[in-house]
């Protein structure tokens, strides 16, 4: 049995075609808004980033991932960018994110068929824009989402620790499960600080760790023995 398909699979292998379902959706209700952060792709030349960045009109710091997931280490290599000369130093093909305060939290929303499950991650801590011209160069920073950056147990800010709505990811989970073809994914998420219903899609991740996920066992039974009965039922039709 095919859980799912390649080329559906292949659509988050690119950071670029992996968000531009997000943007498509333009999902704002009473909820909440969802976007994606605005972004450039480079292919070639790094000389050329920081002319293609003016014109593009994205604003520093500017987070740097590269283009292509391919499940090494370094397609998860992730850099921030404080000017425009350091920008030059990086290294196509990569895409440029406009970074969003966040208040140094990250939401990752773990996909499982129907099941969908919340936890909180530690991320980058919020930058100054009037401190910004005291920084230069381009920092590399650790992945941000792994178990040990668990924040579910922190002392946080009631409005930054506060969940994403739940119908509000429903409807962007079933979107995205109907759109890419996908059961089995993650999206990261991020609500801009000082705001209580602006939210970004930063990445989606195919077959993520599932073992950092609370209850993983139980929701992967449940998963697998509803896809048996059902394939059992259209055998009987």
């Amino acid at each position: 049995m095919v859980l799912d398909p390649p080329y559906a699979i292949q659509c988050v292998r690119n950071r670029q075609s992996m968000l531009e379902d997000v943007a498509a959706l333009d999902l704002a209700d009473s909820y909440g808004r969802v976007c994606v952060p605005k972004q450039l792709v480079i292919e070639k030349d790094p000389t050329l980033i920081p002319a293609e960045v003016a014109n593009a009109g994205l604003k520093l710091p500017l987070v740097s991932k590269p283009l292509f997931v391919d499940g090494s280490a370094k397609s998860h290599e992730l850099f921030l960018a404080y000017d425009n000369v350091s920008l030059s130093k990086l290294e196509p093909p990569l895409i440029l994110q406009e970074f969003v305060n966040h208040g140094g939290v990250m939401f990752k929303v773990y996909v499982v068929g129907n099941s969908i499950t919340v936890v909180r991650r530690f991320s980058l801590p919020d930058v100054c824009k009037r401190e910004l011209s005291k920084y230069a160069g381009v920092f590399q920073f650790p992945r941000v989402s792994c178990a040990a950056a668990s924040a579910d147990e922190a002392d946080l800010d009631p409005g930054v620790a506060e969940l994403p709505p739940r119908p509000m990811l429903e409807r962007l989970v079933g979107e995205l499960r109907r759109r890419m073809g996908l059961q089995l994914f993650n999206i990261d998420i991020i609500r801009e600080h000082g705001t209580r219903d602006l939210f970004y899609v930063i990445d989606i991740n195919y077959f993520p760790g599932y073992g950092k996920m609370p209850g993983y066992e139980n929701i992967f039974a449940d998963f697998l023995v509803g896809l048996a009965d059902s394939k059992q039922r259209k055998q009987l039709h």
